[in-house]
This record gives C-alpha cells, sequence and structure tokens, in this order.
C-alpha cells in the first residue's frame, strides 16, 4: 500500500532525527541542533497517529480473525469490536492523509491581523471593534498573545481600523481562513424604527515577514579609494583613506571618509551598504504583503461577503463551506473552533481532492465530515 510506504518512510526519519538529536556533536552545534529538533517537531503528530493507527490496526486484525470462532460469545464479541474498530481505523487513515499533505510553510508563523469597518458607516466600525474583541477572546483561549499595534477610533466608539500582531504557537495554519469581507445584519444602536441594517468589514490575517538576513558576496562589491577632502588634518588629501563601494548587482553606491583609517571607513561604508540593502528587501515584502492583501480583501463591498454574521436570527454562516450555526453569542465571545475546524477540513478536502486527481483517482465527489452544504 503507497500510504503504508509513505508512513514508513516517515517513521524510520522520525527515528533518525531521534538519534541525530542524541548525538554530542549535533548537541554542541546550536544551530543544527535548532534544524533537526524543529525537524522533529514537524513529524511528531504525523508519527503518533500513524503508530496509533498501526495499533488499531492490530486490533482490529485480530478481531476479524475472531470472526471464524464457533462460540456464538467470543463471535458477538469479534463483531462488536470490528463494529467499534472499523470506523476508528478509517478516521485516522484520513487524518494520515491530511497529515502527508504538503505543509503550508507559513503555518508554524505568527500573523498580522489587519480589520478595516468597510460598507456601513458607525455601524460597520462598531461591528470592526466586536470582531477584534472575537479574535482576542479566541487567541486567550489558545494562549496566544495580542499586541496591538495600532487602532482607528470612530466617533461612535467601534474602530475604522485595527493592527494586532498575534504570537503563538500555529497561528497562521488556524487563523488563515479568515480572511475576506464579514457582514453584520442587525438592527444598530443608532436605528429608531428598528429596521435591521448591512454593513461590512475586511479582515487580513498575513503571516509575519521574515526578518531579513543580508549577505553580501565579496565578488558583488566594487570597491575604490581615493583621498579624503575638507578639514581633517595633515593626511587629508595625501592618503587613500576615503572608501567607495559600490554594490553591483543593485548599483548602489556608498562613500565614506570620517575616519583616517581606510579599514574603518570601509566598515562604516558596509554597515551603510547593508542597512540600504535591507532596506529594499524589506520594501519587497511590504509590497508582497500589499498584493496579498488586497487578494484577500477585496473592495469591502457586500457582495464579496465570506461569511454572514446574522443577530436577530443568533446565526452565522460562512458561505464558502456552506455551514451555519446558531449560536452567535458563543461565537462572538471567542467560540471560533467549530468554524475554523470546518473551514480547515473542507480545504483539506479540496487539496486531497486535487492530489488524488493527480494520481489519476476522482474523489470530488466526497464532502468533508462536519460540513452541510446548501
Amino acid at each position: 500500500m503507497e500510504l503504508t510506504r509513505q508512513l514508513d518512510e516517515v517513521e524510520a526519519r522520525f527515528d533518525a532525527l531521534n538519534t541525530q538529536m542524541a548525538d554530542p556533536a549535533v548537541i554542541n552545534d546550536p544551530e543544527q541542533y535548532r534544524k533537526t529538533a524543529k525537524a522533529h517537531r514537524d513529524l511528531d503528530e504525523l508519527v503518533a497517529t500513524y503508530r496509533e493507527y498501526k495499533a488499531l490496526n492490530r486490533q482490529l486484525a485480530d478481531a476479524r480473525a475472531m470472526l471464524n470462532e464457533d462460540d456464538p460469545e467470543l463471535l458477538a464479541m469479534a463483531e462488536e469490536e470490528v463494529s467499534r474498530l472499523g470506523p476508528a481505523e478509517e478516521s485516522l487513515i484520513e487524518k494520515l492523509k491530511v497529515l502527508l499533505l504538503p505543509k503550508d510553510p507559513n503555518d508554524d508563523k505568527n500573523v498580522l491581523l489587519e480589520i478595516r469597518a468597510g460598507a456601513g458607516g458607525d455601524e460597520a466600525s462598531l461591528f470592526a471593534a466586536e470582531v477584534f474583541r472575537m479574535y482576542c477572546r479566541y487567541a486567550e483561549s489558545q494562549r496566544w498573545q495580542v499586541e496591538l499595534t495600532s487602532m482607528s477610533e470612530s466617533g461612535a466608539g467601534g474602530a475604522k481600523e485595527v493592527i494586532a500582531l498575534i504570537n503563538g504557537n500555529k497561528v497562521y495554519s488556524k487563523l488563515k481562513y479568515e480572511s475576506g469581507v464579514h457582514r453584520v445584519q442587525r438592527v444598530p444602536v443608532t436605528e429608531q424604527q428598528g429596521r435591521i441594517h448591512t454593513s461590512t468589514i475586511t479582515v487580513a490575517v498575513l503571516p509575519e515577514a521574515d526578518d531579513v538576513e543580508i549577505k553580501i558576496d565579496a565578488k558583488d562589491l566594487r570597491i575604490d579609494t581615493f583621498c579624503s577632502s575638507g578639514p581633517g588634518g595633515q593626511s587629508v588629501n595625501t592618503t587613500y583613506s576615503a572608501v567607495r563601494i559600490t554594490h553591483l548587482p543593485t548599483g548602489l553606491v556608498v562613500s565614506c571618509q570620517d575616519e583616517k583609517s581606510q579599514i574603518k571607513n570601509r566598515a562604516k561604508a558596509l554597515r551603510v551598504l547593508r542597512s540600504r540593502l535591507y532596506e529594499i528587501e524589506m520594501e519587497k515584502q511590504r509590497q508582497s504583503i500589499g498584493a496579498d492583501r488586497r487578494s484577500q480583501v477585496g473592495t469591502g463591498d457586500r457582495s464579496e461577503k465570506i461569511r454572514t454574521y446574522n443577530f436577530k436570527e443568533n446565526r452565522v454562516t460562512d458561505h464558502r463551506i456552506g455551514l451555519t450555526i446558531h449560536q452567535l453569542d458563543r461565537i462572538m465571545e471567542g467560540g471560533l473552533d467549530e468554524l475554523i475546524t470546518a473551514c480547515t477540513t473542507f480545504y483539506n478536502a479540496q487539496k486531497l481532492n486535487q492530489q488524488s486527481k493527480e494520481n489519476g483517482v476522482d474523489s470530488s465527489s466526497r464532502t468533508p465530515a462536519g460540513v452541510t452544504t446548501t
């Protein structure tokens, strides 16, 4: 069985990593140990699930062997075991398939959460503040840390914009499907005639940008020396202490002549060059994040909704997966587990279907467990 072969290879890799982590050479190399420990941690859940599956599979094989018994009592026990263990085995197989899917490299990252009021004026800003509170309560339940970066308050006591950093374990993996337009339907507190209004906010969940590590290759540099100019004592215009460094790939030019020593001027120029290259890389990241943000939230128009919160009916509907939950009050208090699990299950099923098609097996007719389509 192809699945078993893959899992045996993963288990062997996991055992090898165990051995490496006990190797003094790895223990004494902090960087190598960190990489090895991370690789080990990444495989931990998959291997634990596979070992659980193997143990259950052995129990099921024993129970099926007992189906040939003549003793009615033993036969009844065997049938009960098979009926109990069979579905559990199928469930573990599905979980293993999901765990074997290519991992999103951003899943372990912290996130930048951005919430902005869309259509609906003051009511939209009030809902933006409530949704931020909802995510804060959910983060608290997950033992994550929320650091508010900025908040632009509205005159009605809501929030036109909220930006916060959420730190913790696998934050992006759980919040990545929250991005999009969230629509609220309710009677605003300012409404005198009891009419239901529809407003929107946009939510963007962005993986935290990695620290940019600038590595400058010596072959990419042209270094020229020249005599310093201006005040500086008798060494000015007599020694080649000034330094000009050109970074050939970008064309950046940095000069330094503050110091009398050419070595010191060179070190200073390299620091300046490194800072400028860092800024270029950070700008690339900002532009990439900006494009990601635009793709996530669209224009904020009501028609682009991913989710509707109907307060009168105590209902939340996720339009992407056709899931409706009549417990809005619990959800607004941070009870997002059911929604987040359903979205994750739905999109994992899509990935599995795509993988099956690529392997020549059409499994598109499957509906993921826990999701009711409408």
